[in-house]
């Protein structure tokens, strides 16, 4: 199957660089389409790039025969459709305005309002002056874009257009291409393939209006459902209604609140997918007592707190074929113990594989954006990622659980 690379050129003057770049891609049967900055038109003409792409340049939101009457008939919005045509996106060279526009959502022209509808991988290829390289707010920018699943390939050291000695060159072509190629080839790992993911905390409900819950902020859940699906699996989210996080993609998805909810959609839906990540948080205990109305606060109340169904454990009694990786919460630094307990959760519930994480520090686990976690398998082995995002963390099991589970 033949792949398209949407790339993005700026005003960097590294800009004559990817010229070589759509070469070399398109000697491996890759179709490029380019889209200038206005201002990089000033230093390249589109015609150029559209010499060695073999196809139209885009530059302008609105062309001079631009006609808002055929857009409503034809429903094609040219931006969108790139957008959708892309199995990768490259920004090479990203100059310091465009990276934060990006890291901003501002969307003012044909590159940018592009960039902001792909839901294929986005590469981003800085280049500029050293110091701005080095600038807070600069490297702010990367931060936050790194942090929501761009992917970044840092300039490297040399001298600069500037005059300038130091970290801002352009990254090498070579190294840019084989970035590409990587992410085409992930993009399609899980083609074909149905994911149902879980995510966020349940609540137990006590009164009309009080609830107890649990600290999940879904983050795991919403990173894992979004690294399925930019590897081309059909992925549907179940994700609690207390969720404040919003995924990056419009895929699927369903809400619940309680545990028992939750229950019912998996009964619904399991039997159609291959795969689960059980990621939600689930409450052990639910109220006994609960109370019909609105509980009065003049007077102290006693709450009876009593065990529920296990919803791990009826997962496999549901659909025997899926393949079950969820994950277990404990507050245990020792990671000897931690492996432990993930193996006994797997006798439990037959799972595939199962996750452990360590929650008893602040700088991970329930409303952190990090996280580090032992992933243990039904044949003993084990896999420990280390401390990262969460982003960075999903994409790691991920891809770990395809070359695994095969």
């Amino acid at each position: 199957m033949k792949h398209t690379v949407v790339l993005g050129v700026t005003s960097g003057i590294a800009a004559y660089k990817t010229l070589e770049l759509i070469k070399q891609l398109r000697s491996d049967n890759i179709d490029v389409f380019v889209v200038m900055s206005d201002k990089a038109t000033k230093m390249i003409s589109r015609e150029e790039f559209e010499k060695v792409s073999d196809n139209k340049v885009f530059t302008e939101l609105f062309e001079e025969d631009f006609d808002y009457k055929k857009i409503l008939e034809d429903r094609v919005v040219e931006h969108i459709a790139l957008a959708d045509k892309a199995d990768v996106m490259v920004i090479a060279p990203a100059t310091a305005n465009v990276i934060a526009k990006l890291a901003h959502g501002i969307s003012d022209d044909f590159l940018t309002t592009t960039a902001l509808a792909v839901t294929a991988p986005v590469i981003i290829c800085p280049s500029m002056n050293v110091n701005m390289w080095h600038n807070p707010i600069v490297q702010e920018n990367v931060n936050k874009l790194r942090s929501l699943g761009y992917i970044i390939i840092n300039p490297t050291a040399g001298m600069l257009a500037c005059g300038y000695e130091g970290v801002g060159r352009l990254a090498e072509i070579n190294d840019i291409k084989s970035e590409i190629l990587q992410q085409l080839q992930i993009t399609q790992s899980l083609k074909g393939k149905k994911i149902l993911i879980t995510a966020g905390g349940t609540v137990e409900k006590i009164d009309a209006v009080r609830f107890i819950a649990n600290r999940s902020s879904g983050k795991m859940g919403i990173a894992l459902a979004e690294a399925c699906y930019e590897r081309g699996a059909e992925v549907l989210l179940l994700r609690a209604k207390n969720s404040t996080i919003l995924p990056r993609y419009h895929f699927k998805e369903e809400f619940f609140e309680t545990s028992e909810d939750l229950l019912v959609l998996l009964k619904r839906y399991a039997k159609e997918y291959d795969i689960l990540f059980h990621n939600a948080a689930i409450s052990d205990f639910t109220v006994k007592n609960k109370i019909a109305g609105k509980l009065s606060s003049d007077k102290a109340v006693d709450l009876t707190l009593e065990p529920q169904t296990k919803i791990i454990n009826v997962i496999k009694k549901i659909n025997p074929t899926i393949r079950l990786i969820a994950f277990k919460a404990e507050f245990e630094s020792d990671k000897s113990k931690l492996q432990q307990s993930a193996l006994k959760k797997l006798q439990d519930t037959h799972a595939d594989a199962i996750i452990a994480n360590d929650i008893s520090k602040n700088d991970r686990g329930f409303e952190s954006d990090n996280n580090e976690v032992i992933i243990v398998l039904a044949d003993g082995k084990t896999e420990l990622i280390e401390l990262n995002t969460k982003r960075k963390i999903a994409e790691e099991i991920v891809d770990y659980i395809i070359k695994t589970l095969n």
